[in-house]
C-alpha cells in the first residue's frame, strides 16, 4: 500500500508530494500549500465536467448502437444517418470562418518542416536519444540500414566498400539540394573553392566544417582526414550531419504503461530532467560503461565571423493523457480516484514553468510556451473542456494566458467529423493536428459496432473513409490558418529496419500537406529529414485541393456481401491475435509500453497501445456478428501465443503464453477481445491497467 499524505483535502501519495514541492515549486518560489488548495479546487471543478463528458460519450454511443440495431440487415442510408448524428448533438453545427490566433509559436513548430518523434517517457535512455536526435549522422543512417542500395556491409569492422557507396550517395545528395554554380561535388576538388549555384546556402562555419541550410534545414559538413572515413575522401569529409527531428513527443500516453504513482512519479521525474537540463542515463554496452546527457547547442560562425548557435536538441512536446482515466496517485475526499488528464495537466506544466522562468539549463521553448498534446478527445465538448482547463492550470501557475499550447490528435471519429468545430474551441493555443490510422480505425469499428461486419484490417487503408479522414484532416488545417503557425502531422512509420521503403513511401506526406511526420527512430528521422530538403511541403501545401465533404467519412466500412472462407477468418485471426498478444505480454508482464514487436510474418514494427485498439475491436466485431466463433477466437490465440513465445525466446524475462492461460497477460489478452464490445469507445486501458496492477502486486 503506497504512503498518502493529505493535501487540501485530497490524498496524494508522499513521493510525488514531495517531488513536486521540493524539485518544482521551491524552485520556481510557489507557495507550497497554496498551490495544493489551488489545486484542490481546480479539482473541485473539472473533475465532475471530466466525468458528464464521459458519460456523453456512452450516451451517444447507446443511441448509436440502437439505431443501428432497428436498422439490422437495412441498407444503409447515408442522408439519414448523417440526420440523426446531426439529431442527436454528434455531429455539430460548422463554426464559420475562423483564423487561429495562436503566437509565440517557436519555429520548429511555425515556420519549418521536419521530422518528429514520439518517446516513451519511462525510458530515460530513449527519452535523452530522441531529444538529442535534433542532428543526425547521414552516414551512420546510410551505412547501417537498406536505405542505401547497395550490397550490405561486412561483418568485422568497417568495411570500405560499403563505406565508400555511402559516400557516394552523399555526393550525389549535395548535387540534388546544395548544387553547385558549376559542375558537381563529385569532381570538386577542394573545400577552399566552393561555389554554390545559390551562395545564401552557406550559413557558415562550425568548428568541424561549412554549416548549409536549405528549405530551412541545416546540414554541417564534417571535415576530418584523419578519420577512418575522412582518409578516403578527395576533400576529407568524414560525416554530413543534418538537422533531423525538430520536434519530439515525450509520451505519458499510449506508449506507457503507466498505472499508479510509482510509474507516474518516473514519468515527471524524466520529464523533470529533460526540462531541467540535467537527465542522464548510464548503462552498459558490451563490456562498455555509457553515459547519456543532453546534447549542448550548436556554436558556428556566420559568413561575416559573428558568433551564432542552433538549438541542439529537439523542440519537446509533451503527451498527456486522454480524458478517460483515473490515478491511484491522488484520490479526493470520498475516496475516489482524480481524473489522470488532469493530474498531467497540472503536474507537467508545473515542470515545463522552469523553462518559462529560466530555470534550466539549455531551455526548450525559446518563446516562453508549453506545448502538451492531448489525445483521445471526442469532439468540441471535450477540446473546450481542455481549453477550459489549460486556463486554469495557467491561473494556479501564475502564468499568461495561452503559454500552455495544444496538439489536438484526431484520432476519434467524433473529433474527425467535427474537425473545424475542435479547432476553433482551442483556436487560440492549438499549435498541431495529428491523424492515427491505428486509433481512428478502432474508433471507427467500435462506433458502428451494431451497423455489422467490418471490411479485414488490411482493407480499411483502401477504404472511403480513410482516405476523406486524412485529406479532410490537412485541408480543414490549412483553410483555418494552420499552415506557418502550427503543425499538421501524420502518423507513424511503423518498421524502423525498413529505411528502404520507408524512403520510398513516406514522402507522399509531405505531398499530402503534412509539415511533419512521425518516425520510428532517431535513425528514422535522420532519413526522413531528406524528404524535407527534396519537397518544399509549405509550397505544396498552397496547392491542395478542396475538403472532401463529410459523406464519404461517414461511409461505414461494412463487409457488405461477404463470405469469407474458412481460411480466410483464420488469417485474419491470427493475424489480430499475434499482434495482440505479442504487445499485450510486454505490456502486463515487463511494464514495456512501446517496443519493436515483430509482426505474423517476422517483420519488426514499433507497437504502442492503438495496436491493441483496431486488433481487439475487429476481432470483437467479427464475434459479435457472427463471422467467427469463440472457439476460433481461442484457437487463434493459442495457436499464435506459441509464435510469439518463440519470436521471444532470446528474452530472459519473457514469460511465455502458451499453456500459460491464466496468467495475467494471456487473459488481458481475452479480455480485450470478448469484452471488446462494452469497453468505453472501445479503449483498452481499463482492462490493461487492471490486470498490469495484479501483475506488480
Amino acid at each position: 500500500m503506497t504512503n498518502m499524505t493529505d493535501k487540501a483535502g485530497l490524498r496524494v501519495d508522499a513521493k510525488l508530494a514531495e517531488f513536486l514541492e521540493r524539485e518544482v515549486l521551491k524552485p520556481l518560489g510557489r507557495d507550497v500549500d497554496a498551490f495544493w488548495q489551488g489545486f484542490a479546487d481546480l479539482l473541485g471543478t473539472f473533475a465532475p465536467r471530466n466525468k458528464a463528458l464521459l458519460q456523453k460519450r456512452e450516451d451517444l454511443q447507446a443511441k448509436i448502437d440502437a439505431w443501428h440495431s432497428e436498422r439490422k440487415g437495412q441498407h444503409n442510408d447515408g442522408a439519414a444517418y448523417r440526420s440523426f448524428l446531426e439529431e442527436i448533438g454528434y455531429l455539430v453545427p460548422e463554426p464559420g470562418e475562423f483564423q487561429i490566433g495562436t503566437e509565440n509559436v517557436d519555429p520548429e513548430i511555425a515556420k519549418m518542416a521536419g521530422p518528429q518523434l514520439v518517446v516513451p517517457i519511462l525510458n530515460a535512455r530513449f527519452l535523452l536519444n530522441a531529444a538529442n536526435a535534433r542532428w543526425g549522422s547521414l552516414y551512420d543512417a546510410l551505412y547501417g540500414t537498406d536505405a542505401l542500395d547497395a550490397p550490405a556491409a561486412k561483418p568485422g569492422g568497417y568495411d570500405e566498400k560499403r563505406g565508400a557507396a555511402v559516400m557516394a550517395e552523399g555526393r550525389k545528395l549535395l548535387d540534388e539540394i546544395a548544387p553547385l554554380a558549376s559542375g558537381s561535388w563529385t569532381d570538386l576538388e577542394t573545400l577552399d573553392d566552393l561555389t554554390l549555384a545559390d551562395p545564401a546556402q552557406l550559413v557558415g562555419h562550425t568548428g568541424r566544417g561549412p554549416l548549409l541550410r536549405n528549405n530551412g534545414l541545416h546540414f554541417e559538413l564534417v571535415v576530418d582526414p584523419g578519420s577512418q572515413v575522412g582518409k578516403s575522401d578527395r576533400l576529407g569529409i568524414a560525416d554530413i550531419v543534418f538537422e533531423a527531428a525538430l520536434t519530439t513527443i515525450a509520451d505519458c500516453e499510449d506508449s506507457v504503461a503507466a498505472v499508479d504513482a510509482e510509474d507516474k512519479l518516473l514519468a515527471y521525474s524524466n520529464w523533470l530532467g529533460v526540462i531541467r537540463g540535467d537527465l542522464s542515463e548510464t548503462f552498459q554496452k558490451g563490456d562498455e560503461s555509457l553515459t547519456r546527457e543532453l546534447a549542448p547547442d550548436k556554436d558556428f560562425a556566420d559568413t561575416d565571423g559573428n558568433p551564432q548557435s542552433l538549438p541542439g536538441r529537439s523542440l519537446l512536446f509533451i503527451r498527456n493523457v486522454g480524458h478517460l482515466m483515473t490515478n491511484p496517485a491522488i484520490t479526493l475526499a470520498d475516496g475516489g480516484q482524480i481524473p489522470e488528464g488532469i493530474m498531467d495537466a497540472v503536474f507537467t506544466s508545473a515542470i515545463s514553468t522552469l523553462d518559462v522562468e529560466d530555470h534550466a539549463r539549455y531551455g526548450n521553448s525559446r518563446c516562453g510556451s508549453i506545448y502538451i498534446v492531448k489525445p483521445k478527445m471526442h469532439g468540441p465538448e471535450e477540446c473546450a473542456f481542455t481549453n477550459d482547463l489549460f486556463d486554469a492550470v495557467e491561473d494556479l501557475l501564475g502564468l499568461p494566458r495561452h503559454t500552455i499550447k495544444v496538439g489536438v490528435m484526431d484520432e476519434e471519429r467524433r473529433t474527425s467529423a467535427n474537425l473545424a468545430a475542435c479547432i476553433h474551441a482551442v483556436k487560440d493555443r492549438i499549435v498541431f493536428i495529428n491523424t492515427g490510422f491505428l486509433d481512428r480505425t478502432g474508433d471507427e469499428i467500435h462506433t458502428s459496432m451494431q451497423a455489422g461486419p467490418m471490411i479485414r484490417k488490411a482493407d480499411m487503408k483502401s477504404s472511403d473513409w480513410l482516405d476523406a479522414y486524412e485529406k479532410r484532416n490537412v485541408g480543414i488545417g490549412l483553410r483555418h490558418g494552420l499552415s506557418g503557425r502550427a503543425q499538421i502531422g501524420k502518423g507513424m512509420w511503423p518498421a524502423p529496419d525498413l529505411m528502404g521503403k520507408m524512403m520510398i513511401e513516406k514522402i507522399g506526406h509531405l505531398r499530402a500537406g503534412a509539415n511533419t511526420a512521425w518516425v520510428p527512430s532517431p535513425t528514422a528521422a535522420t532519413l526522413h529529414a531528406l524528404h524535407y530538403h527534396r519537397e518544399d511541403v509549405f509550397e505544396a501545401q498552397q496547392g491542395l485541393g478542396e475538403v472532401p465533404g463529410l459523406e464519404p467519412l461517414l461511409t461505414i466500412p461494412l463487409a457488405r456481401g461477404a463470405n469469407w472462407s474458412e481460411e480466410e477468418v483464420r488469417e485474419e485471426l491470427d493475424n489480430n491475435a499475434q499482434g495482440l498478444l505479442g504487445y499485450v505480454v510486454r505490456w502486463i508482464d515487463q511494464g514495456v509500453g512501446c517496443s519493436k514487436v515483430p509482426d505474423i510474418n517476422d517483420v519488426g514494427l514499433m507497437e504502442d497501445r492503438a495496436t491493441l485498439r483496431i486488433s481487439s475491436q475487429h476481432m470483437a466485431n467479427w464475434l459479435h456478428h457472427g463471422v467467427c466463433s469463440k472457439d476460433q477466437v481461442m484457437d487463434s490465440l493459442r495457436r499464435m501465443a506459441k509464435k510469439v513465445d518463440e519470436q521471444n525466446a532470446d528474452d530472459p524475462s519473457y514469460e511465455k503464453l502458451s499453456g500459460n492461460e491464466n496468467a495475467p497477460a494471456f487473459r488481458a489478452a481475452c479480455d480485450l477481445i470478448f469484452e471488446g464490445t462494452r469497453q468505453p469507445s472501445g479503449y483498452t486501458e481499463p482492462l490493461l491497467h487492471s490486470w498490469r496492477l495484479k501483475k506488480k502486486a
